[in-house]
């Protein structure tokens, strides 16, 4: 009986479908390799609409149908929010302001922490880095918060803050979440 070929492996740039390019294993003919068997991530630990129902109930002042904050896709540990566009959110110079990308950059990791560890209101915010590229326009606000690693204690992401119908980002973020 004759053995098949073995299988010949390498380090090479993987670009997943829109996420930023990974490192990974791919076999020399092009199939990626992924721990785990079959590189699926887990279902989310809650859904798009049971994440809207838990915000709507431990903030009813901050997320309520109009509060201008939507949720568009929810995966494991990787979301995309919008922050709609209002005129109370310009500051001097016609931009819109530092604090409503922080709110919004804060809420994007929010939902992507319950995406990854279920219901757990009590997680809270215990640092944020935001870096301001460039000028956004008056436009709703898109964030896409991807979860880097989850931990028993912490929980550490980024966000790509986006003004809607530009590709270029506004702002990026670096976050870390306590978890109880």
């Amino acid at each position: 009986m004759e053995r098949p070929a073995p299988l010949t492996f390498c380090w090479r740039i993987i670009f997943p479908e829109n996420r930023f390019p990974l490192f990974g294993i791919v076999r020399y003919d092009g199939a990626p390799v992924w721990a785990g068997g079959g590189g699926r991530m887990p279902a989310p630990a809650l859904n798009i609409e049971q994440i809207g129902e838990l915000l709507h109930e431990v903030f009813p002042q901050a997320f309520f149908p109009g509060c201008g904050l939507s949720l568009e896709r929810v995966d494991y540990g990787d979301v995309r929010v919008r922050r709609a566009y209002h005129d109370d959110f310009i500051r001097p110079g016609g931009t819109i302001s530092g604090p409503t990308m922080m709110e919004l950059a804060d809420f994007a990791m929010y939902v992507a922490v319950f995406s990854a560890i279920g219901r757990q209101p009590l997680a809270v915010t215990t640092n944020l880095n935001i870096n301001f590229l460039r000028k956004p326009g008056q436009a709703d606000l898109i964030a896409d918060a991807r979860l880097l690693k989850v931990g028993k204690r912490l929980a550490v992401g980024e966000v790509t803050i986006y003004s809607a119908g530009s590709d270029e980002p506004v702002a990026h973020v670096t976050s870390t979440y306590s978890i109880p």
